[in-house]
């Protein structure tokens, strides 16, 4: 499952989850997918390039969505985020519209996230991979024991991060935080999904951005700059 890719500093808190007899149902269940000739998106090589690009103690920011984008060639491994080239998804708009409005950071002209990725944003959704077309046909089948681990190693440790969860399986995984760090440590902030179909519901005028910023800054950790370059710069290796 290409594990070997993440960063080093992950390796201790995922281990005993990536060799779980779950992970490996999870394994067969991606393989019996490939053999039946379905395509399946990230390709194999990208589903944990966010713990390739944001090792554990960099971590400042988590960005936890639902699962990867499930149209051919957009999902890359990094949460909302899709490759130079290809058209921004309307949720990522919709980020877009919100960051413009919270700390007047001008829409980028791409979708390519990963200069957050490399400033401590981990970019993560609860479900690694997607069959294409069919959004969420991967829930339910091991990755969310792999992301709920994750969460707790971020969790665990003593620097205090923003958690933005955004959409309700996102959401869910707002107990994992307060269960690893009961002293509150931590700013959880939970928010419907950006998506066109709720993000009328409470996404607009709820200024993650802006109070992630504060709260980095307040703890000593910096604000993150969410201005993207005007061009895409993709880099290989972590």
């Amino acid at each position: 499952m290409f594990e070997d890719r993440i960063d080093p500093s992950w390796r201790d808190a995922l281990a005993p989850v990536l060799a779980s007899e779950r992970t490996a149902s999870l394994a067969r269940f991606l393989d019996a997918e490939a053999a039946e000739g379905t395509p399946v998106f990230p390709p194999e090589a990208d589903r944990f390039r966010a713990l390739e690009l944001t090792p554990l103690p960099t971590v400042r920011a988590v960005i936890l969505g639902q699962d990867p984008y499930h149209g051919a060639g957009q999902a890359h491994g990094l949460s909302f985020s899709v490759l130079p080239g290809v058209r921004v998804p309307p949720s990522l708009r919709n980020i877009y519209r919100e960051l413009e409005s919270d700390l007047g950071v001008k829409p980028a002209r791409h979708g390519f996230l990963e200069s957050w990725a490399r400033q401590g944003v981990l970019l993560l959704n609860t479900v690694l991979s997607v069959a294409e077309g069919r959004a969420g046909s991967h829930r339910n089948k091991g990755w969310e024991e792999v992301t709920d681990t994750v969460v707790r190693a971020v969790a665990a440790r003593p620097d205090p991060v923003a958690f933005l969860l955004w959409g309700a399986p996102a959401g869910a995984k707002a107990a994992l935080v307060a269960d690893a760090a009961p002293d509150g440590r931590h700013l959880v902030l939970t928010a419907v999904h950006p998506s066109p179909l709720s993000a009328s519901r409470g996404w607009f005028g709820s200024r993650p951005f802006s109070q992630a910023n504060d709260f980095l800054a307040a703890n000593g950790r910096g604000r993150i700059d969410w201005a993207l370059p005007a061009e895409p710069v993709q880099r290989h290796g972590g």
